[in-house]
């Protein structure tokens, strides 16, 4: 990738979005939501690269998946979701399976996001279908508060 543009117009990690899960009582994972940061939408097949990484340590994709129009993807799946499209306002879910999940307190969550726009030939090009990237990537600290629940 030779060419990428940057348009920072919101917080591409969404504040006050990072919990715990929880399947049968079992802390299983983490979760958060994400927005793009550009002046348009885009295909989910549009996303070049995607990785997280939580407090220094980067998050394997397999233990990723990528929610969405009340659906959940795998990373891999990513480039073959053509018909799947993120509106510009729409947060996505990002969840992460890491038995016993975060502790609370604060964690630094960096998530890299480059968007192939397909509408934008790179000039000059050396090989045919190279299009311009879009940087959306974020950071942000984010705290996790668990809730005691009274009996």
């Amino acid at each position: 990738m030779a060419f990428s543009m940057k348009l920072p117009f919101v917080d591409v990690v969404c504040d006050n979005s990072l919990k715990n899960t929880y399947v049968n009582g079992k802390k299983l994972g983490y979760e958060f939501q994400i927005r793009l940061s550009n002046y348009r939408g885009h295909y989910l097949s549009c996303i070049e690269e995607f990785a997280v990484t939580v407090d220094g340590k980067e998050v394997n994709t397999d233990h990723l998946t990528f929610t969405l129009n009340g659906k959940e993807f795998t990373v891999r799946q990513l480039p073959s979701l053509v018909s799947e499209f993120w509106n510009l306002i729409e947060p996505a879910t990002i969840n992460v399976y890491q038995p016993g999940g975060l502790s609370e307190g604060d964690h630094q969550i960096d998530v890299k996001l480059m968007l192939r726009i397909p509408y934008m030939a790179v000039p000059g090009r050396k090989i045919e279908r190279e299009y311009a990237v879009l940087d959306s990537c974020g950071s942000k600290t984010l705290a996790i508060r668990e809730e005691v629940i009274a009996k």
